[in-house]
């Protein structure tokens, strides 16, 4: 826990501003399949700063019981200072659900893949009540779309260490049916495909906003950055840089009665 702290720690500011959020759609979808009740208890898994919360929040109510968790004190100030009405920890979400009762809808925004999943998955099912959800959400760079991304991918798996673009190459969908067909559940999968652009100059911002460039800055340093500028700019139209997405919204669910 301590590594995965020390990844986001020093990073909460960069990436509340630079982090892309999601479609409006597909949080949408996710908040079309919770169980209508007038206090929806909610946990945000890997909340970061609360960016999935920002389209969240409004759809759930006045008088829904949100709780935040997130194992960098440095993203969980900033989140808190958004949403005050959250309640917000410090700490591994694993142990905290386990703890946790009566739960109405599990959300992991961009983060399933930091956690042990199969201990995260095997709690979240035993705090939900009949009807309850899990919801993974992941914005992907689409780089098989883009050439900029395919190039911007190849120099970060050259210089930060242990870096491969496949890192989320393992399938949701059946890890989350595995869990929720034994218990009656179903599984459901939505997708949306979309553009960020940026100003050129934003992009490193961006870059510096993730823990895999950080690795490939603390290895390389201003080799790294020197090569992301030139990358950039030979990817520049008009001044800015288009950065395309598919984005995953996955939901599983367990029966009502």
């Amino acid at each position: 826990m301590e590594d995965r702290k020390q990844k986001f720690d020093t990073l909460a500011e960069e990436y509340e501003r630079h982090r892309p959020r999601y479609p409006a759609e597909l949080v949408r979808k996710l908040a079309g399949r919770l169980v209508r009740r007038e206090d929806p208890h909610v946990v945000d898994a890997g909340a970061g700063t609360g960016i999935l919360l920002e389209t969240l929040v409004p759809l759930l109510g006045p008088r829904a019981r949100t709780a935040a968790v997130d194992v960098s004190s440095d993203m969980v100030d900033l989140g808190r200072a958004k949403f005050p009405q959250v309640h917000w920890s410090v700490g591994p979400v694993e142990p905290y659900l386990e703890a946790a009762t009566e739960v109405d809808l599990v959300t992991a925004a961009q983060a399933y893949q930091w956690f042990d999943r199969p201990r995260f998955l095997a709690a979240a099912v035993k705090s939900l009540r009949p009807g309850g959800l899990v919801a993974v959400v992941q914005n992907n760079r689409d780089f098989a779309a883009s050439a900029f991304l395919d190039a911007y991918e190849s120099l970060l798996e050259e210089l930060s260490p242990g870096y491969s673009r496949h890192y989320r190459a393992f399938d949701v969908a059946a890890e989350l049916r595995e869990v929720f067909e034994p218990a009656g559940g179903d599984v459901d999968v939505t997708t949306a495909d979309w553009t960020m652009t940026l100003d050129a100059e934003d992009f490193t911002g961006f870059a510096k906003s993730s823990t895999q460039f950080q690795r490939g800055l603390t290895a390389h340093g201003e080799a790294l950055l020197d090569r992301l500028t030139a990358l950039v700019d030979a990817h520049t139209t008009h001044g800015r840089v288009a950065i395309p997405y598919h984005s995953e919204l996955f939901t599983a669910q367990l029966p009502r009665t």
